[in-house]
């Protein structure tokens, strides 16, 4: 099975602040070479995909890297990578990291990985930056024609909870607005990741997963407890039907605990190739049901962590 993401790489600011290096990733064997020349890159201020979302403070999602500003073009397409998305995480104004999502191009590739944006000096509805579709053409039109205000659809609701949200069965959710559309491709889930840039303006990326061509076998929400003295699961959704809730009734992850508490310990995603080297209770329980890698994805407002998004592949 083919997973919509193929590689996740982490960039970290060098020793100096200046620029970016190479902090890991997770991709299969097929990508080595790409891998390879990913180790031995910087990017500065501004400069390649990583160092444009530093500059701009918000996610990017670019899906042509052909005459762009993307810097390994040649070796992506080798890869067979069509579409970049970067995520910067911030500790109020400094970045702690930035976390780069790659996407192939194959004639069963279906799901969508989208940036919303709204300004609101400008309007009160959300409206699509961008987003990668892969062959869901129809849905992409749909998408690129409606706005969402405040608490409608997924966007529109993780804008109005400045929290991540899972909705899963989505065929089922009349909360998810698009989702006739999403149904007849064979999408089932949607996430949604707030990112607050000033009281004016919000974005929202949105991972909307598919069962042939799934972003994550688990998604999971963690968050910090009332006394912040630890993260206590929130909301997930398995592609194999486990009951998340029961699952981690009355178990919690402290600061620095595995991948995910480590997520919440120093501000920076975190990227686990193998979960044999984590020994919290979420790592555990993956693996006992077949996961191998894990990201952990800290979502940060003001300088104070809101939330951990996990996803296990």
């Amino acid at each position: 099975m083919k997973t919509f993401i193929r590689v996740v790489e982490l960039w970290v600011p060098d020793r100096t602040r200046t620029r970016l290096e190479f902090g890991g990733a997770l991709c299969s064997d097929e990508f080595a070479e790409f891998r390879a020349l990913s180790e031995n890159t910087l990017f500065a201020y501004g400069e390649g995909l990583p160092g444009k979302a530093w500059a701009s403070g918000h996610p990017i999602v670019l899906t042509e890297f052909a005459n762009s500003y993307f810097k390994r073009t040649d070796e992506a397409k080798e890869a067979g990578l069509t579409c970049g998305v970067a995520l910067p995480v911030f500790a109020g104004e400094f970045l702690t990291a930035v976390l780069v999502l790659f996407c192939g191009d194959d004639a069963r590739h279906v799901g969508a990985i989208e940036l919303w944006h709204n300004d609101l000096s400008v309007s009160h509805e959300m409206g699509l930056v961008d987003g990668y579709y892969g062959t869901a053409d129809m849905f992409e039109f749909n998408s690129r024609h409606t706005k969402f205000p405040s608490g409608f659809g997924l966007p529109g609701r993780t804008w109005k909870a400045g929290m991540p949200l899972i909705i899963k069965d989505l065929h089922n959710s009349k909360v998810f607005l698009r989702w006739e559309e999403a149904s007849e491709i064979g999408i089932n889930c949607g996430v949604g990741i707030p990112y607050r840039t000033s009281a004016e303006e919000t974005w929202v990326m949105t991972l909307l997963s598919a069962q042939a061509t799934p972003i994550a076998q688990r998604f999971e929400i963690w968050v910090p407890n009332a006394d912040r003295s630890a993260l206590v699961f929130q909301s997930g959704d398995c592609s194999k039907g486990t009951d998340l809730d029961a699952l981690y009734a009355a178990k919690t992850l402290g600061k620095g605990d595995g991948s995910i508490g480590g997520a919440w310990a120093t501000g920076m995603p975190a990227l686990c190739e193998n979960l044999q080297h984590d020994q919290s209770i979420a790592a555990a329980l993956a693996r006992a049901a077949g996961m191998n890698q894990m990201v952990a994805l800290p979502v940060i407002e003001k300088a104070e962590l809101k939330a951990v998004l996990a996803w296990y592949l």
